[in-house]
């Protein structure tokens, strides 16, 4: 009998691929090296179906060098636990799939269909199953359900995918190089000279994003407030008010404002004009990865790690398409009407189906953007098996009905616009109302327009200025960016891909280069990026990374070959590192003088003491091990003041004093759950006095 070895990304896809491919539904659950797999039969073929856990293998140096030395450039693949310490289970997975290979004759790559599954089952098949990839076959599919995995088995690519395997490999080598590179010149430059260790690190992508943050940030401090007025005023039209618009939404002169609510206020006014418009607005598209980051985050508060990692549960799960997707079409090859048949079995979207029907073509209303593995992110009417997380019912809600939503009819609106003269100036009364809802009611509760109905109105109307009044307001600074917001400007600029761009942002986090869900700059940022830009600016550069992920681009296409790709990649950086090099003590002082600042501010509380005036610190106790608020008098026996302090969750403190007694706000976040906002006074105050309810939490 032959025997086949196929190989997935994870556990779950093995087992669903196992599941789908058996002939009389049998599964043989198998265990070596504490490693499960499967055994099935599939026309007198016997099938094993393993998986990894990701990556296995990485790179790494070629030699044996010191981990803090520096340049690097000779590299090769290595497996992935003599690389990272803690990464024993990765072995076992190899020591599991290399005995499996033994005894296969065919050998299939079932990993994830993207850069990324077909580098895991390329390395695999080469390294754990001794060059078995010259011969192995490729699966394709964008869900976990029984059809399509038996579709792809029945329809396997005669080789591997080798142009995804180049570029993943050239992306792999390149940000290795970059990383190892430059984070150990920057770390062992301040090491070296304070002779303390903190983990800095900038790459390829971490780079340019942290210059747009820290250009962000430069821009908000630099900021001048300017004033200008606005014209708030209200007319009555039989006996009821309703607010009116000025022509000018800004005015920048106190006394031109002033003039105008002389010459309006108690006025009548006279309705010269009466304008209306009806427009449609089309159904949204499917849903790409960064739009189902993008509407989560607004929805749910949901980082866009966060959101990812729920999407992937439920892809795991058979319950959506594959989620790392920048494709915003649903191809008729997914089956609209099966897969609509089967959400109708949740009595939760039986009535927006049935009313779907009714529409005369089903058809869905597509975005420009295009993958040429995947499809959008559609849900593939699979009911789940098992209760889902709050979390994952979200998420898996938002893309249920922004589905059904893209088969619905237009939304059609009409705006209405009276336009209104007094003494000369001119005002706008603004109406719309909702003709017909369409595609709306599908999505709500993502989505509604509110209407705001108009009396009838008529040309030559007079009007009675009941309210005309000049505010005073300031121009704001330029907001600051949330996660969402740098990823879409990632994605724009075209650094990073779909895939990573959740994770570097994670990761300027744990450096501590910013802070807060509405991104602050920390002063590391500005000194990691002005030194980039005096040493080798390229890493930095927008342009020079983009022109990368461009060459990469084409090496999926065929296009480009990956030595050519690496090897500009490194001539760029070569000189770079060889200045910061031979300007390791100068960097060194710079870099340890803004590190011990950055670790005091997080210490430090920017309020006084209540008791004596003094510093207050966040401190931790040696005895106890427990974190608190104590004084700076305390080791002089000044006093003893102290609050206690959340003793889970990442604790940091926020550019904001609590509106009931001016303390400094905290922020408490826990892995998995959304950002605690709190004032540690009145929190005591309130348990002292069991006023539970006034507790200062929020967003």
């Amino acid at each position: 009998m032959k025997t086949t070895l196929i190989i997935c990304e994870k556990p779950d896809a093995a087992l669903h691929v196992a599941k789908a491919l058996s002939e009389n539904g049998e599964v043989k659950k198998l265990i070596k090296y504490d490693i499960p797999y499967f055994e099935v039969k599939n026309n007198s073929e016997k099938l094993i179906i393993c998986s990894a856990i990701g990556h296995l293998y990485e790179v790494d140096v070629k030699g044996n060098e010191k981990r803090t030395e520096y340049p690097v450039w000779d590299f090769t693949w290595k497996p992935k636990h003599l690389v990272e310490r803690g990464q024993k289970k990765q072995e076992k997975f190899i020591k599991a799939i290399t005995e499996l290979a033994k005894e296969a004759d065919l050998f299939i790559n079932a990993c994830d269909y993207d850069i990324e599954g077909s580098l895991i089952g390329y390395m695999i098949l080469k390294y754990a199953c001794k060059g078995a990839h010259v011969k192995a076959k490729r699966m394709k599919f964008s869900t976990l359900t029984v059809k399509e995995l038996r579709e792809a088995y029945k329809n396997l690519m005669p080789t591997l995918d080798y142009p995804l395997i180049n570029a993943g490999m050239c992306r792999h080598e390149i940000d290795w190089l970059y990383g190892i590179n430059l984070s150990r010149a920057l770390t062992e430059s301040a090491r070296k000279y304070s002779g303390k260790y903190s983990i800095l690190s900038i790459g390829r992508v971490q780079g340019p994003t942290l210059k747009f943050i820290v250009e962000k940030e430069r821009e908000i401090q630099t900021f001048v407030p300017k004033p200008y007025w606005v014209i708030n005023s209200k007319i009555d039209i039989n006996g009821e008010k309703f607010n009116v618009e000025y022509k000018l939404s800004k005015i920048e002169e106190k006394n031109i404002a002033n003039k105008i609510v002389k010459e309006c206020f108690k006025k009548e006014g006279e309705i010269i004009n009466i304008q209306s418009k009806t427009y449609e607005l089309p159904p949204p598209p499917p849903f790409d990865l960064t739009q189902l980051q993008l509407e989560a985050y607004r929805h749910f508060g949901f980082t866009p790690k966060q959101t990812l990692d729920i999407a992937e549960h439920l892809y795991l799960n058979a319950l959506i398409s594959y989620p790392r997707t920048s494709s915003q079409k649903l191809p008729s090859t997914i089956g609209y009407m099966e897969i609509l048949n089967s959400l109708k079995e949740n009595s939760q979207y039986k009535d927006a189906i049935n009313e779907l029907y009714n529409i005369n073509e089903l058809k869905p209303n597509e975005g420009e953007k295009t993958d040429p593995a995947h499809p959008a992110i559609y849900p593939t009417g699979i009911q789940p098996k098992e209760e889902l997380s709050s979390r994952e019912k979200k998420i898996y809600d938002l893309i249920v009905k922004r589905f059904i939503a893209t088969f619905g009819d237009s939304c059609l609106k009409k705006s209405e616009k009276a336009i209104i003269k007094v003494n000369e100036h001119i005002f706008y009364l603004r109406g719309a109302r909702i003709l017909k809802p369409g595609w709306i009611k599908f999505y709500s509760p993502y989505l509604s327009l509110k209407e705001s109905l108009l009396p009838p109105l008529s040309i030559g109307q007079k009007v009675f200025f009941d309210e005309v009044k000049a505010e005073e307001k300031y121009t704001q600074p330029p907001s600051r960016f949330n996660p969402t917001s740098l990823l879409k400007l990632m994605e724009e600029q075209s650094i990073g891909t779909k895939a990573t761009r959740a994770e570097i942002i994670d990761i300027l986090y744990k450096r501590g280069y910013i802070k807060d869900e509405r991104i602050t700059a920390t002063p590391l940022s500005f000194k990691i990026i002005k030194l980039m830009l005096k040493y080798c600016s390229k890493i930095v550069s927008v342009e020079f990374t983009r022109e990368l992920e461009e060459m990469m681009k084409k090496i999926e296409f065929g296009k480009e070959e990956r030595e050519k790709v690496v090897l500009k990649a490194v001539n760029n950086l070569k000189p770079a590192i060889m200045e910061l090099k031979n300007k390791e003590v100068e960097i060194g002082k710079e870099l340890s003088e803004v590190i011990k600042q950055v670790k005091a501010l997080d210490f430090t509380i920017k309020t006084p003491c209540p008791n004596c005036g003094s510093q207050l610190l966040i401190i931790k106790s040696k005895k106890t091990g427990k974190r608190f608020i104590g004084c700076s008098g305390l080791w002089i026996g000044k006093c003893r003041f102290s609050l206690p302090l959340p003793q889970k969750g990442k604790l940091s403190l926020l550019n904001k004093e609590c509106p009931e007694c001016g303390f400094q706000m905290i922020q408490v976040k826990i892995a998995g759950r959304k950002p605690m906002i709190s004032c540690p006074k009145c929190f005591i105050t309130n348990l002292n006095n069991k006023k539970l309810t006034i507790t200062k939490a929020g967003n």
